[in-house]
């Protein structure tokens, strides 16, 4: 794990706390498509962010492997990569490593050694220990105890690709325009409150769940608090960082469905509870009595993808951007609309989602975009 106190901003930029740009692209049917009108989409945001991050997730990417967790890992050096995989084969059966392909590309500097191996759980699993339990400790142990390795991506058929450039650097870096996925997620960062580095950059990851974020959380401490008591390792002293981690203990572990998780993010004002049902108002208070460490306060704008699904969600009063936008099978999340019609000028529709409604995108014949609002 890299220090990040030696790292610091080598352009002195002051905070921009409006910018970032965020992306999604999904075909709800499971058709997969090439990465470059995303690429060009989140191009197009250019401005809202300063250079110091960009990424990319993408879902059905590795069908070739679709039982085994693609881990991507980055290493500062040659000794953190010989330990790393001395590690993982006392924990894991290789069915394949190779060093993730990378091209020159402008703008990006000094890149760390970047390798994927294809994975599943060794011997040392123990008995009545869930495959995916094991592989969160796992990376938590890397991320943790072995200094120069840091484990970015580990879910099955999907991947991360991110660093310190544009994304359309990181792109043109990780030739991401020849790979193929059902499900895109993109980032453009201007960091806030963290040191730029590779592995600082969205999307953040845990098993298959990604998270890319345009915003602020006042209640990081809070929230990190929380899940560190619950075994997550927060070390990368980022808001979104939490999120991630939250939304896998919630929907993973505690089997929330996503219409529950947005009322724990972003919860109704209490005068809105009061004029809910007198169910609604049971459930409400319950969540806010169980959950009130995983409160997100402060303005946000976060999608959520895991296998099947893309959800787009704002704070509860939408201090930071969400277009929404359709056509046929295809599904859009944007910071600006402008980013969607780009792409897809002649859209079926679009809307701009109430603050705290989570827009959702599923595998479904019907139904495959629902809103919550009302909930």
């Amino acid at each position: 794990m890299k220090n990040l106190e030696t790292i610091q901003n080598p352009y002195n930029d002051d905070k921009v706390m409006a910018a970032c740009s965020i992306f999604g692209a999904m075909d709800r049917s499971g058709k997969r498509f090439s990465g470059d009108r995303v690429i060009k989409a989140i191009r197009n945001m250019h401005v809202r962010g300063n250079g110091l991050g960009g990424g990319f997730a993408i879902y059905g990417i590795y069908p070739n492997y679709p039982e085994h967790y693609a881990f991507h890992i980055m290493y500062e050096h040659a000794a953190a990569k010989e330990e790393t995989e001395a590690f993982l084969s006392e924990h894991f059966r290789w069915e394949r490593a190779e060093e993730i392909p990378h091209y020159p590309a402008r703008r990006i500097s000094n890149p760390p050694i970047v390798w994927r191996y294809f994975l599943t759980p060794g011997n040392t699993k123990p008995e009545g220990k869930s495959d995916d339990d094991f592989v969160v400790e796992r990376v938590m142990e890397i991320n943790t105890r072995i200094d120069g390795a840091f484990v970015f991506s580990s879910g099955k058929n999907m991947g991360v690709f991110k660093g310190v450039g544009y994304p359309e650097n990181i792109a043109e870096y990780f030739g991401l325009a020849d790979y193929e996925g059902y499900l895109w997620t993109a980032h453009g960062r201007f960091p806030t409150n963290t040191h730029a580095w590779w592995g600082g950059a969205h999307p953040f990851n845990i098993l298959d769940w990604t998270v890319v974020h345009n915003g602020e959380l006042s209640s990081y401490g809070t929230n990190r608090r929380y899940l560190e008591e619950r075994g997550y390792a927060c070390t990368m002293h980022t808001d979104t960082e939490v999120i991630a981690y939250a939304v896998d203990l919630l929907m993973r572990k505690h089997g929330l469905p996503i219409e529950i998780v947005a009322k724990i993010f972003a919860p109704p004002f209490w005068d809105q509870i009061k004029r809910l049902s007198k169910a609604e108002q049971e459930l409400m208070r319950a969540l806010r009595q169980i959950y009130p460490s995983l409160l997100l306060n402060g303005p946000f704008t976060i999608i959520i993808a895991h296998q099947g699904e893309m959800i787009g969600l704002t704070d509860r009063i939408r201090l930071r951007p969400l277009t929404v936008g359709e056509k046929g099978n295809l599904l859009y999340l944007s910071s600006e609309e402008s980013a969607i019609r780009l792409i897809e000028p002649d859209l079926e529709k679009a809307w701009i989602p109430s603050g705290g409604e989570p827009v959702i995108g599923r595998f479904e014949a019907k139904a495959s975009v629902e809103s919550t609002a009302g909930m």
